[in-house]
This record gives structure tokens, C-alpha cells and sequence, in this order.
């Protein structure tokens, strides 16, 4: 591989790959050839080698033997030189798109680059970001083991809209209707009862019918569920599990967050927590508006409490804590000493919610009285009838959290559109690539 290639200066090797760059002018004449781990410079001067690659595009599929060099200009250190190559499959049509330099990540180019995005991914730097994102998934993963979590998977296939609202992807299903899950939520928490602490990693449903910088209809989410906990340990642990990442990535990814010139976030231990009220009230009066009122944060505001933490309190993350209760689900729980909130906290990163961190409401009598109440639904129906045994059979106080995997990878990285750190994005517009 190109990253072993120093380690063999002055023997005879084999590579193979793909044409990653081809320079023939005449005097000076190298290509780049692309692997897994990298590129490699190969230098080429026997005309009948060059020729072989006359007409030939990006893309090509190469095996060269040859000896290394050092050579400090060249990616990895050294080159090989005085190659023989077999071309052994020939693209003669030019790429749609010059892989060999930085994409464009405009906003009025985003729809090339995911139009392009088959060729795309094979630019090093585009490549970078699901590397990082592989290693992410790596460090949740860990963090979850170290912790005596069992991994599990939940049906995509529901019986209806068993959360609520409107935002959901409705199919036939043999003659029934059927929905897409929008989320892991009942299932986690019935699964508290059988292992206490679970996770899952999958893809989410969401009919949202936004074009934003933050939504996607189809994206991964980590969902986390651990019983015989309090919300202020539920916060410490997701805390925890950002620190983990952000370290994880730091010291297994240096080459590929040097390509998107990636800062390592500051994180407080324990990352702090503050009252949405609160945070209403300093930026109505740093910008003279009022939102007090409000049951959610703006947008602005999420990015400009991220800015505020980071210079005051020496953190890139905070949550917002004491959400209003006409705000809640109904599994959500009921702050005890103060009935008009919930234990519900938002996890900002850099100016974005990454996680929902909430406490579930465990007493069977409470559940089924929100269910009520608050979702106007009927404790008998398939969508909640079994979701309600576990509680009716004992579950214990448990809270848990849905955390988005591409904002965080957006966030880390420092991009602008959720949609930069997805392989292949769907929202509104697109189902293609």
C-alpha cells in the first residue's frame, strides 16, 4: 500500500490501483496512483511505458512494479521509478470532474458535487470525510462497550405513526399501511428491560419537507437507552461519549483533518448545562428581540449560545436544560420539583443540536395518562399496546438519547450543510445517486 512505500526504499515492489493523476510533459513525466491508504508517485521515463497510458483517464486500474526512491516532494516520502505497468482496466472516457484537486463545497455547487457524487468520493480530500466518520462510528462503538452496553437493531417497518406528527413515510405494506420508523424510541426503551442499557445505530425517517443546512428524510442516528440512571448522570455520559470521539479522531485521523484544516473542539468535563429560559433571556438582551416566550430555540440562538460558552465557559458544547412541558413527548418525564418542565436537555455542538438527551417517564400509570392527555392515544392500539408491557411489567427510571451521526462528523470537520458529511444525501430533492 502507498503508505508502506518509504519503508521499502531501494527494493523492487508491486502496487496497484487506480490513475489517480498524470503529468506527461515531455521532460518530466509521473502519474499518482490512488489506493486505500493513499497515493503513490510513480516517475515514468521509458517512452514504451508512456505510451501505454496515451489516451488513458482517471480511473484507470494499474499494477506497477518498480524500485523506490526516496524523494521528500513526493506524498509519501518516495517514489518508485523506472516503472513497468499493465493497464489492466482502461478508462478512456474523461471523468465529469477533476478528482485531483479540492471540490468546490459552495452552496450553489452542492448540487454538482452530489450529481458527481460516484466519482467524487474518489477526490482524497471528499474521501477524508467518511474516513472520519468511519472512525467516529469506531469511537461510539468503543465508548458503548467500555460501558456494558449490548448493541441491538429495531424494526424500520411500523405499524403506524406511533410517535406522533405528520413527518412520516407512509407504503403499502400487503394491503396495510405501513411507516417508515422515525426513530428507535419505543423499542430501546423496551429493551431496557431486558439488558438495561442498549444502543443501535441505524438509519432514521423524517418527511420533513425542509431544505436546510441541518435536514435530511433519510440519516443515521446513534440511539442510546440506559436504565437505573438520573439525568444528570444520562448528561455526564453523552458528555462523555463527545469527549470520546473528539479524541479518538484526533489521534487516529491527523492526515485527513489537516485536509479540511479541522480545529480540535475545546470541551469542558463535565460540559456544561443551562435553562433554555436563561438562554432566552441573554440573547433577547445582546440583541434586543424578545424570545422568551418561545418553547424552542431558534436557530440563531443555538449558534449563538455555542459562541457564548466557548468564550465564557471554555466549551465548543452545552446543553439546554428545562424545556417547557407543552414542548414534550408524552414518555418524556415531568421535572418533579417543577411541573412545568421536562428532564429533557438539547446536546449543542458548535452552534448545531446533536443530541436529544431526555429522561423517560417509567411509571406505567403516569405513561399511559400522557399517552392520553398529551398524544390523544389509545393504550389498546397495536402502535402502543406492547410498547406499554414492558412498562406494566416493571421498567425503572431510564433516559437515553437520539444523536445525529452526520452533524457531528459536520461539526468536527467544519463544514457547512449536513449534506457534505453524507455519502448519499436525501432530502426533498434528491433520491439519486
Amino acid at each position: 500500500m502507498s503508505r508502506d512505500v518509504k519503508a521499502h526504499v531501494g527494493k523492487e515492489i508491486t502496487i496497484r490501483g487506480w490513475l489517480h493523476k498524470k503529468r506527461l510533459l515531455g521532460g518530466l513525466n509521473f502519474i499518482l496512483v490512488r489506493d486505500r491508504a493513499g497515493v503513490t508517485q510513480v516517475v515514468v521515463e521509458d517512452e514504451a511505458e508512456i505510451e501505454k497510458l496515451r489516451g488513458l483517464h482517471i480511473g484507470t486500474v494499474l499494477e506497477i512494479v518498480g524500485k523506490v526512491h526516496d524523494e521528500e516532494r513526493a506524498p509519501s516520502g518516495a517514489e518508485i521509478r523506472s516503472p513497468k505497468i499493465k493497464i489492466t482496466v482502461a478508462v478512456t472516457e474523461e471523468s465529469p470532474i477533476e478528482i485531483d484537486k479540492p471540490l468546490s463545497h459552495k452552496p450553489d455547487n452542492l448540487d454538482t458535487l452530489f450529481d458527481n457524487r460516484v466519482i467524487g468520493l474518489r477526490n482524497l480530500q471528499e474521501r477524508a470525510i467518511f474516513q472520519i466518520q468511519s472512525k467516529v462510528l469506531e469511537a461510539i462503538d468503543e465508548y458503548f462497550h467500555q460501558n456494558d452496553f449490548t448493541e441491538m437493531n429495531t424494526p424500520k417497518l411500523l405499524a403506524g405513526a406511533t410517535e406522533g406528527g405528520a413527518e412520516v413515510f407512509k407504503l403499502d405494506y400487503f394491503g396495510k399501511e405501513a411507516t417508515l420508523a422515525q426513530s428507535a424510541q419505543f423499542y430501546k426503551q423496551m429493551m431496557v428491560g431486558v439488558f438495561e442499557r442498549v444502543f443501535e445505530i441505524n438509519p432514521t425517517y423524517r418527511a420533513e419537507p425542509s431544505a436546510t443546512t441541518r435536514h435530511m428524510t433519510e440519516y443515521i442516528t446513534i440511539d442510546a437507552e440506559m436504565g437505573f440512571v438520573t439525568f444528570e448522570e444520562l448528561r455526564n455520559f453523552a458528555g462523555g461519549m463527545l469527549r470520546h470521539i473528539v479524541e479518538k479522531v484526533w489521534q487516529d485521523c491527523e492526515p485527513q483533518l489537516k485536509m479540511w484544516n479541522a480545529a480540535k473542539p475545546e470541551l469542558a468535563d463535565p460540559i456544561p448545562s443551562m435553562p433554555m429560559l436563561k438562554i432566552h433571556e441573554l440573547y433577547s438582551k445582546e440583541h434586543g428581540v424578545d424570545t422568551t416566550a418561545e418553547d424552542d430555540l431558534r436557530p440563531g440562538e443555538e449558534k449563538w449560545i455555542s459562541e457564548y460558552a466557548k468564550k465564557n465557559l471554555g466549551t465548543e458544547a452545552i446543553f439546554v436544560t428545562e424545556w417547557p412541558v407543552s414542548s414534550m413527548k408524552f414518555y418524556h418525564k415531568v421535572n418533579e420539583e417543577n411541573p412545568k418542565v421536562a428532564d429533557r436537555s438539547d446536546l449543542l455542538f458548535r452552534g448545531v443540536e446533536i443530541a436529544t438527551v431526555p429522561m423517560r417517564e417509567h411509571r406505567y400509570e403516569v405513561l399511559v395518562k400522557q399517552l392520553k392527555e398529551m398524544a390523544k392515544g389509545d393504550p389498546e392500539a397495536p402502535g402502543f399496546k406492547y410498547y406499554l408491557q414492558a412498562f406494566k411489567y416493571g421498567l425503572p427510571a431510564h433516559g437515553g438519547f437520539g444523536w445525529g451521526l452526520e452533524r457531528t462528523v459536520e461539526k468536527l470537520i467544519g463544514l457547512q450543510n449536513v449534506k457534505e458529511a453524507t455519502l448519499f444525501p436525501r432530502d426533498i430533492n434528491r433520491l439519486t445517486p
